[in-house]
């Protein structure tokens, strides 16, 4: 269940403080430093130091998206209901996020002596209360954008933020992890890697409870009224920019997840060094840091985020056709080119979801944020399934086998995945989002009838 608003008078065209700004994109770095450390490790984790075979990574990933396709929602609609002196959002940052960095520690945790099946079951298990968990934090603090503010250029900052935090985050995981574990664990790299999970956890909660004491929900619920979830997944159906912004979100989960999981393969099996992998992270940080910063200048000429994904696209099949040994000027380039674009995309594709919710309460009178943005956030991790899953699976296929020489099948596939199958998947996502429609002007309008509805 969730509900529709009845009418209401709020002053919520409001800005919002630098500090808010700042705690809003903290948020960002703290889920970065378990979701994004996720899915670029775990999977390498898995395979060469726990010694769990491919085939059983690749499921794993599949099975795991059916438990999001339940929990998704159902914490969407929990969190749309919650009731506190903190509002409806803050307090799952407050009590999930210590919660979570403990299940994360616990599923960095190898155990390389049990036997397979032990390992697996082990797996699974963390790894879907690992889920849950971080589903508990993301998608109350995704939502929490909505509830700032109504004002669609103070939104933009505040994604903004978000999205320059998040690359500033991303980039300090890639750089420091490799030398950290090697510091933290010396030859024993599951040790490393259980003490670097450690500090990561507690990153995550400290950027958690930092979000929550600085920001504030001014979108305040409304009066409301019971609604059958048959009629809020009717009402999700007839808003169309929202469906394509579900579209992009999946999209984007494919094609960055995947690519994700395959950098330090890539790194560690075609080029030959997994070291490349800290100094191409490096080099990454000042256009990651532009691109981001490039976002509300350009959406708010284009209104969608189609630029970016063209120019992440194009970007990537250019990469395909150089190597970091032999050819590092241009490689660095057209990476750091594609960073830029990802970062104005990354910005991009969040900032339009509270402007969906506004379109979708004008157009069918029911406002459900969270239930809404757990969709969103399911169709991102069903598309890092798709992404990872199958990226393991072929490499399972091909007779990937864990630190040793790769045949030559395992490193085409690897190479492919870095570049030019993300380069493709992104032109497409380009295609999709071309066709969003809510611009800075519609979206006044939109905002301008629903304040009359609710003055009466």
């Amino acid at each position: 269940m969730s509900y529709t608003a009845e009418p209401k008078q709020q002053d919520t065209n409001i800005k919002v403080p630098l500090i808010s700004k700042i705690a809003y994109g903290m948020g960002d770095v703290g889920c970065n430093f378990s979701w994004m450390f996720v899915g670029n490790f775990l999977m390498i984790f898995y395979t060469d130091v726990c010694g769990i075979s491919m085939a059983a990574v690749s499921l794993l990933m599949l099975v795991s998206r059916f438990w999001d396709a339940i929990n998704d929602p159902v914490i969407g609609s929990l969190s749309d209901r919650t009731r506190s002196r903190w509002g409806r959002y803050r307090p799952w940052l407050l009590f999930g996020a210590p919660a979570t960095a403990v299940v994360l520690v616990l599923t960095f945790w190898a155990h390389p002596t049990w036997s397979d099946s032990a390992k697996s079951l082990y797996m699974y298990i963390t790894y879907c209360v690992l889920v849950l968990g971080y589903t508990c934090v993301n998608i109350p603090y995704g939502t929490l954008c909505g509830t700032l503010t109504q004002n669609i250029e103070e939104r933009a900052k505040i994604n903004t933020s978000r999205s320059v935090c998040a690359m500033i985050a991303i980039n300090i995981i890639n750089i420091i992890t490799l030398p950290l574990i090697s510091a933290f664990g010396g030859d024993n790299a599951a040790r490393g890697y259980l003490l670097v999970t450690v500090l990561y956890g507690g990153i995550f909660t400290l950027c958690h409870w930092f979000c929550f004491a600085k920001t504030k929900e001014v979108v305040q619920p409304p009066e409301r009224k019971k609604v059958s979830l048959k009629k809020q997944l009717d009402a999700a159906l007839q808003n169309k920019p929202y469906l394509i912004a579900l579209a992009g979100q999946f999209l984007f989960g494919v094609t960055l997840y995947g690519r994700n999981a395959d950098l330090l393969y890539y790194f560690k099996y075609v080029e030959g060094n997994e070291n490349l992998f800290t100094i191409y992270s490096m080099i990454l940080i000042v256009p990651s840091i532009l691109g981001a910063a490039a976002f509300p200048f350009v959406f708010e000429k284009l209104g969608n985020a189609s630029l970016f994904a063209a120019g992440t696209g194009v970007s990537l099949i250019a990469l395909y056709f150089f190597s970091a040994v032999s050819s590092p000027i241009p490689f660095y380039t057209f990476a750091a080119l594609s960073q830029f674009f990802f970062c104005g995309f990354n910005t991009a594709i969040y900032a339009i979801v509270p402007d969906c919710v506004e379109y979708g309460e004008w157009k069918t009178g029911v406002r459900n944020d969270g239930f809404q943005y757990a969709f969103v956030s399911l169709g991102n991790k069903l598309g890092m399934a798709i992404g990872t899953s199958a990226l393991a699976g072929v490499l399972s296929t091909l007779s990937f086998a864990p630190n040793q020489v790769q045949n030559a099948a395992v490193q085409n596939a690897m190479h492919y995945a870095f570049s030019l199958l993300p380069g493709v998947l992104w032109l497409i996502t380009a295609i999709v989002l071309f066709f969003y429609r809510i611009s800075k002007r519609s979206y006044n309008q939109i905002m301008s009838e629903l304040n009359a509805k609710k003055t009466g």
